[in-house]
């Protein structure tokens, strides 16, 4: 039996509680443990519900704060450190990556830009040299590899979802720039002036607040899916292990691709604040980050996502009726985006995990009920 729902919504938003609790209602490998759902629009929250367990066997209920692992979501997060350093003319997207980390240059990488790395096209969807998880907590180890990896296409005439590979590129960035790890700028410079809850290398004593993660009931089915090789790398090198975002090593990695942890409403805050007008951030900065930049299919996930800095643009209809929204979701339904017409920001986070890598059902129902009554 799930713990009640708790939380508020805004005048007119009512439906929106009726769908999330139907989330927990449903059968099968979408049924809901614990989760919250957060929403602002225009700078007001509107939305923001939690409910259920913060564990598998029922005996935590899932509290106000409770954080927990959201994968990609992480990688727009990451992102809006960038345009942040950008907005303050530390750096640029059309900047060569090498200008900045020198030793980038080897095996044909001298002309990349930090947009190619931002928008999937660099070429380095995984590593070619054989990674474990356990690599994967060794920042300085995968940023050398990558940097001395050859990319798998010139950077600029493809695109790939750098899966895991995203968050070394772009931490080590922040690194070169600024001299702090990715996780500690957000720190200081974005979520805590923002009040947002969601931290990239959590300390120990927040572990108290962290929901368990409970992997996919039934994991998706790739034996009939023809692998090129951008997907071998991408999904397989290395191959992610859902039990282990539970371990602390993970949690206290800087690992912005993977393993942000978050609440619903720590998302949506730093969404909000990206489409202020006041914002962290000037809109022009803004309008670069969510330009598309990588307009083809790309060659991870088999459809074209609008790659922007960071971000992807709402092709799939997932983030609501209109294509312009921006967002990210994470793997097994976590999701955070931003619709610039309605002003609305929407942030998501859940336990149980999903099978897919994107397009989680949970997730588009509630989308498109925050936004339908935004409009």
């Amino acid at each position: 039996m799930a713990a009640p729902i708790e939380g508020r919504v805004a005048p007119g938003f009512e439906p929106v509680a009726d769908v999330f609790a139907a989330n927990f209602g449903r059968e099968g490998p979408y049924r809901e443990i614990g989760a919250s759902l957060a929403a602002f629009c225009r700078g007001e929250c509107v939305v923001d519900l939690w409910g259920g367990h913060a564990d598998r066997a029922g005996t935590r209920p899932w509290a106000q704060d409770t954080l927990v692992n959201l994968w990609s979501t992480t990688k727009a997060v990451a992102a809006f450190c960038i345009a942040l350093l950008v907005d303050r003319g530390r750096l640029d997207y059309d900047d060569r990556v090498a200008a900045h980390w020198p030793e980038f240059a080897a095996q044909g990488k001298a002309d990349a830009t930090v947009a190619h790395i931002l928008s999937h096209q660099v070429g380095l969807p995984g590593f070619a040299e054989p990674t474990t998880i356990d690599d994967l907590f060794d920042h300085d180890l995968c940023a050398a590899r990558l940097a001395a990896q050859a990319p798998l296409w010139e950077p600029g005439t493809a695109n790939g979802y750098h899966a895991v590979t995203y968050g070394f590129l772009v931490s080590e960035l922040v690194r070169r720039v600024d001299g702090r790890t990715l996780g500690r700028f957000l720190a200081d410079e974005l979520a805590g002036p923002l009040g947002a809850d969601f931290h990239i290398g959590l300390a120990p004593d927040q572990d108290a607040r962290v929901a368990e993660l409970v992997p996919p009931d039934m994991p998706a089915d790739m034996s009939a899916v023809e692998m090129n090789p951008a997907m071998i790398l991408a999904l397989g090198s290395p191959s992610m292990d859902a039990h282990r975002a539970n371990e602390r090593a993970w949690r206290a990695a800087d690992l912005p691709a993977l393993n942000g942890h978050g609440s619903a409403m720590g998302v949506a805050k730093l969404y909000a604040a990206m489409l202020a007008p006041d914002g962290p951030c000037s809109p022009a900065t803004v309008a670069r980050m969510t330009a598309v930049a990588a307009d083809r299919p790309d060659l991870v996930l088999g459809f074209n996502p609008g790659w922007g800095m960071g971000v992807a643009h709402n092709r799939t209809g997932m983030f609501g009726p209109d294509p312009a929204t921006f967002g990210h979701s994470g793997w097994g339904g976590s999701f955070g985006c931003g619709d610039p017409a309605s002003g609305i920001a929407i942030g998501y986070a859940c336990n149980h995990m999903g099978p897919d890598l994107v397009g989680d059902p949970r997730a588009t129902v509630l989308c498109a009920a925050v936004i339908g009554k935004g409009n």
